[in-house]
Order: C-alpha cells, then structure tokens, then sequence
C-alpha cells in the first residue's frame, strides 16, 4: 500500500493555497473591473478594497460550499494512500488552465478547473466510480443556470434602476451611483471570497483525512473544516486578488460593453446576489460566469448591440472547454505520477 509521507501531504496543502492565490490572482478581474473601468477607483486602491473583503468572507455564510468540494471524491472508495496524489494532480490540472487563461485574458472559472482537475485525477486513479457524480451534475447544471440567472438579473436590476432614476438629474445620480458602486463592489468582493475560498478548503479537507486528521471512525461525509484551514484559504485568496489580474481585467472591464457606475453598481449588485445565495445552499457556481453574464445583462438593457457579442462568444467557448481540459490535464497528471510512485 502506498503512503504518502507528512512532508508531501504539508507540499501539496501548500500548491492548494497557490492554487487559491491564482484564484484570487485570476479572479481579481471579477470584483475590480467594473468599479476600475468606471474610474470609481484607481486599479491599486481597488485590488486592496477586493482583497480586504475577499477576507473578511471568512466570517461569513458558513461553509457549505467547501462541504460540497470535500464530497466529489468517494473517500470511502477510493485507496486512502492515493489520496494526496490525486488531489496534488487535480491541482496541476486547475493550475495549468488558469494560467493558460490568464495568459489569453480570458475570465474562466477557477472553480469548474479545480473540479475537472479533480474529476480527471479520480478517474485516472479508480475509474468512474471513485466520482459522486451526482454533485458533479449538480455542478454541471449550475455552470448553465448561473450565467442565465446573472444575465436576468443584471437586466432586470438595470432595468428597474433606469426606471427609477428616469427623472433624476444625470450628473447627481451619477454622483450618488460612484458611492454607491462602492458598496455593491464590495458586496461582490465579499460574495467572491464566500464562495471561492471555500473550494480550496474542500480539497484539503481529502488530504487531512488521508492522514488520519479527524480520527478513527470518523464518517468521510461529515467533515469538518478547521478554522485554520478556513483562515489560510481565505488568506491566500486575498493576497491573490491583491496582486491584481490585469489582462482580464481589460477584457472583463472595457470589451464585452462600455460601463458607467450605475451599470457597474447593477452589475456588481445582481452578481453578488446570485453568488451568496448559491453559497447559502451550498453551491459551488463559477463566479467568472456570473459577473460575466451580469454584465452582459445589464450591457443589454442599451441595447442588443451595445454588447461585443463577438468577445462573449469568445469567453463562452473557454467556458465550455475548462472542465475537460482541466480534467484531461488531471488524468494525465495521475498516470505521470502513477508511474513515478510504481504503484
């Protein structure tokens, strides 16, 4: 039987807090683009306003996400030995696509490689069974439903704002809608960190179990998650989204439509609405597709054609291939390492 050593298990926690900092890294775009684009703040002001309440989402909506993370793998099925290994691959896969991503400045979702990692890696390791493919479907609905619910809610906020304020004078409410954008960006940052942080902290929940963390006995369903690892995930995301993500932040922020602060301010606030409610009911949706799409809802609401369709449709197709290329990258990952540890 194969056995990872302590030093290996401590290795591989430490590449899923740099796969949280790409996280943040990559996803800076999400919670900075509009209120950058919009001049509401400057790019360095705006990255610390992120990544302050990326951390404070620590103390938020409980971990019901990480929960779901920590479930997708069949603990009790899968060899406890090889359990470090395929989380160490799934983590190449989810690595390796966020930085080839980034480099095209295109905003795919750090969640959806992280779970195709995972995906590849289980079944490279035990074949098809090792997977709970029922949260994987919930996932997959989820990676539908969530950029369309963005969508309506960013048109329907925008709409309702628009009729709103169809009297006021244009520059008082611009005024009041670059503070209020400070709010609805940080509603965002903070939704972002609720639900993405706690990705990292279901795959290293796997890990402590495959050492014997939580004791004998202990039901592989029922994990819990240390405060520390919660702290560390959180930590790791913000000084991600601290270093910023430029490239997308110009794709995210000026290419798919032109935004001004009330349109930023629908955006952000649609998007955070629909990101903590999904972290609520545990739910691990992409919050890339969910601003991506707020944005395009709200873009809609000036017309079809106010939106470059074209830059969507680009960003679409990176959606589509994250989970099967993350998850091929994974697979091989497994075999590679398979071969090297002779099991």
């Amino acid at each position: 039987m194969i056995e990872a050593p302590l030093i290996l298990i401590i290795a591989i926690i430490f590449v899923a807090l740099i796969f949280d900092f790409t996280n943040g890294f990559h996803d800076s775009a999400n919670s900075i683009s509009t209120v950058v684009s919009t001049k509401v703040l400057s790019p360095r002001s705006a990255v610390a306003f992120a990544a302050f309440f990326n951390f404070i989402a620590a103390f938020g909506f409980g971990v019901a996400v990480a929960s779901t993370i920590s479930k997708i793998l069949k603990l009790d099925f899968v060899p406890t030995g090889l359990i470090p290994y395929i989380i160490l691959s799934a983590l190449i896969g989810a690595i390796a696509w966020n930085l080839i991503t980034w480099y095209f400045g295109l905003p795919t979702s750090s969640s959806h490689s992280l779970i195709g990692g995972l995906a590849g890696a289980g079944i490279s390791a035990a074949g098809l069974a090792a997977i709970k493919w029922s949260t994987v479907e919930l996932v997959a609905m989820f990676m539908i439903l969530s950029p369309i619910i963005g969508l309506t809610c960013g048109f329907v906020f925008m709409a309702v704002v628009l009729w709103l304020t169809k009297d006021a004078n244009k520059k008082t409410a611009e005024n009041y809608f670059k503070r209020l954008q400070l709010c609805s960006a940080a509603a965002y940052s903070f939704s972002h960190g609720t639900n993405d942080a706690q990705k990292t902290m279901g795959i290293i929940i796997p890990l402590l179990f495959s050492i014997g963390y939580f004791g004998a006995g202990v039901d592989p369903n029922q994990l819990p998650i240390p405060v520390w690892v919660i702290l560390a995930a959180h930590t790791a995301i913000a000084l991600g989204t601290l270093s910023g993500g430029w490239r997308i932040v110009k794709t995210m922020g000026y290419k798919i439509t032109k935004l001004r602060p009330v349109h930023g301010f629908a955006a952000e606030t649609a998007g955070a609405a629909t990101i903590i409610g999904a972290s609520m009911i545990g739910i691990p949706v992409s919050t890339t597709h969910v601003i991506c799409s707020s944005i395009m809802g709200v873009g809609s609401t000036m017309g079809i054609s106010t939106v470059k369709w074209g830059v969507a449709r680009s960003i679409v197709i990176a959606w589509i291939l994250t989970i099967p290329v993350s998850a091929l990258i994974g697979f091989t990952s497994f075999a590679v390492i398979r071969m090297v540890i002779g099991y």
